[in-house]
């Protein structure tokens, strides 16, 4: 189920998909992965994905 999640903008009005062409910034925190992507229309959407995300995803 997780594999289907797609990141989209968070710009109201916008809904794009954010591709990993679009990926500026991966941070690491002892809670989990941060990933900054800047969206064409120029808002930047931040995801959150928590160490057990992660474990299931290997």
């Amino acid at each position: 189920m997780l594999e289907h999640l797609a990141s989209e903008c968070s710009a109201p009005d916008c809904e794009r998909t954010l591709s990993e062409d679009r990926r500026m910034l991966t941070m690491q925190t002892p809670d989990g992965v941060r990933r900054a992507y800047e969206c064409e229309c120029g808002a930047v959407t931040v995801t959150v994905l928590s160490d057990e995300t992660i474990r299931e995803q290997q």
